[in-house]
């Protein structure tokens, strides 16, 4: 069974895995694992996703694809990324960076100080 047959049994819902086998080498983990983010969208919206990817982020190429407006790809993509949590791209700096920049003489003690509190 691949994902999206797992993703259309569950008809959306949330699920979980509990048993992964490595296929070739016999060896199983069970837990409970979470399926990918991507595997949870339904099968339409995964064809999108790797259409966009393969036009390189590129509305005008998606409205060629599909043969839609702008808008509609826009509504679409916006659909989809409510569905999808995403990483923090301007995380708090970690202490090492803090550490690297103040050996760099980059930074005050004082303001390494005050980016590993905020960071707390």
């Amino acid at each position: 069974m691949d994902w999206q047959e797992l993703t259309d049994l569950t008809r959306g819902q949330p699920f979980v895995v509990e048993r992964v086998r490595l296929t070739g080498s016999g060896i199983a983990v069970e837990g409970q694992f979470e399926p990918p983010q991507l595997a949870r969208l339904s099968a339409d919206d995964q064809v999108f996703v790797a259409a966009f990817v393969r036009a390189h982020g590129s509305i005008k190429e998606m409205e060629r694809i599909f043969g839609v407006s702008y808008p509609t790809v826009k509504s679409r993509l916006n659909r989809i990324a409510e569905r999808l949590d995403f990483v923090d791209t301007d995380p708090a700096p970690g202490g090492a960076d803090v550490l690297d920049r103040l050996q760099r003489g980059e930074i005050s003690v004082q303001q390494a100080l005050a980016e590993l509190e905020r960071s707390r």
